[in-house]
């Protein structure tokens, strides 16, 4: 469902799969523990293709909302534009903004000298 790595300091998290309704609060958990582990390191999580569904986005909303909280920065990468406006419109008005990339290294890039 999903793996992780650590590059230049920088969590990022790689959703290989839409993990369905029924996965979607194992999904957001797996990610918050992650963050959890690493905080403050900044999150850059990558949507793959076959994860660009209804439960990973919602997945990341809630992972968005928990790193709000804990004060650690998050990005999001997906090569599908209505998904990225998906979760840009739907990312809260309160806190910091979700962003959304459609590059890896640009959120990875962007991340890290945010952090620094």
């Amino acid at each position: 469902m999903l793996s992780h790595t650590l590059e230049h300091g920088v969590l990022v998290i790689t959703v290989d799969q839409d993990p369905g309704i029924d996965g979607r609060a194992t999904l957001t958990t797996h990610i918050t523990n992650l963050v959890d582990a690493h905080q403050p390191t900044p999150v850059v999580i990558v949507l793959t293709e076959r994860a660009a569904g209804p439960a990973s986005v919602s997945a990341v909303l809630r992972a968005h909302q928990w790193c709000r909280r804990l004060g650690v920065l998050m990005c999001v990468v997906t090569h599908s534009a209505p998904v990225r406006r998906l979760l840009e419109n739907n990312s809260g008005t309160s806190g910091p903004r979700l962003v959304v990339h459609a590059r890896v290294d640009t959120a990875i890039t962007t991340a890290f000298t945010a952090a620094a």
